[in-house]
């Protein structure tokens, strides 16, 4: 399906819905202005200025407005992996991305996300960029929304399970190869018999060394898989997936606060090390240990500060 959208004046909006008069239907999602179906077109105009043409006649209706489209620049950003398709960003994705694997407090999350073709408008309007460009709160915002109109799956590996499995061998790699896979299973089968265009995974490891860590997985998601670094400028999916897995995390973090009293530092830095002293020293290696990444060079950089303390 093709898809254009084009960002225009609010005369030129009205303009458009006087042209489509006949042709207006209700819709009602959010910040959604007015929209129109022709035989084979579908039009959308939000809030934002955005104008979405969806359909086989997309290009010839487009082309009534695109004079008067306010110009836009975009900035490619230097990726790699995978060579993506021409247009890309408008195709139907199911995105995967992942958080927390470098903070020492709190899991490791993934969340996979399908956002169709004729959602994609939509998923901007909601306030979808690259999450690293949103703040923690404003990501807690929408992430309720989204999660409303994008099939998905978040999966959140707590640390004392994380522990375990990272004792017995399992780099973090392979877990979060593990975590991927599964988040892509239970999409898949939630959106079926629909099929995503592609999948596109926000890449942490080459593709072979992806697959060998899930080889002995009883069903491997391989059928239009691609992989790339900096994915979430790629494909609103995966900056949707970004954020629904930070939300994740961050909610983990809000129950680990309130085991301990008060907010958990994130990363892994200096403040790290001196706030789990901290809690070793109040509640004890166990409870730390629970809610930690254990193998971090964090535990043995808390472990002198407490000798400090009690020294």
């Amino acid at each position: 399906m093709t898809n254009i959208v084009l960002q225009l004046t609010t005369d030129i909006q009205k303009q458009i819905k006087t042209h489509y008069q006949s042709s207006l239907i209700e819709r009602h999602a959010p910040g959604v202005i007015f929209a129109a179906k022709l035989s084979d077109t579908a039009i959308t105009a939000y809030k934002s200025g955005k104008v979405m043409f969806q359909g086989a006649g997309a290009e010839r209706e487009a082309a009534r407005w695109s004079s008067t489209a306010t110009p836009t620049t975009t900035k490619t950003p230097s990726t790699k992996g995978d060579k993506l398709p021409t247009n890309f960003a408008a195709f139907s994705v199911i995105g995967s991305d992942e958080t927390g694997t470098g903070d020492y407090f709190g899991p490791v999350t993934v969340a996979a996300v399908y956002v169709s073709a004729e959602n994609i408008a939509l998923v901007q309007e909601l306030g979808v960029k690259d999450s690293k460009q949103l703040t923690d709160d404003y990501m807690r915002q929408i992430a309720p929304d989204l999660m409303k109109v994008c099939p998905h799956s978040i999966l959140t590996l707590r640390n004392d399970k994380y522990n375990e499995i990272q004792a017995r061998g399992y780099s973090q790699g392979k877990i979060k190869a593990l975590l991927h896979n599964q988040a892509l299973k239970h999409v898949l089968a939630k959106i079926e018999p629909e099929k995503p265009n592609y999948i596109l995974i926000d890449q942490f490891a080459e593709r072979g060394i992806y697959y060998n860590h899930i080889k002995n997985e009883k069903n491997i998601i391989r059928e239009n898989v691609l992989f790339s670094t900096k994915a979430e400028n790629l494909h609103v999916a995966v900056a949707t997936a970004s954020i629904l897995a930070r939300n994740a995390f961050l909610k983990e973090m809000d129950r680990l606060a309130e085991m301990v009293g008060f907010p958990l530092q994130k990363g892994a830095s200096g403040k790290v090390d001196a706030m789990a002293a901290k809690i070793w020293l109040k509640h004890g290696e166990e409870v730390l240990k629970s809610m930690t990444k254990w193998h971090f060079a964090n535990t043995e950089k808390a472990r002198k500060l407490l000798q400090k303390k009690k020294g």
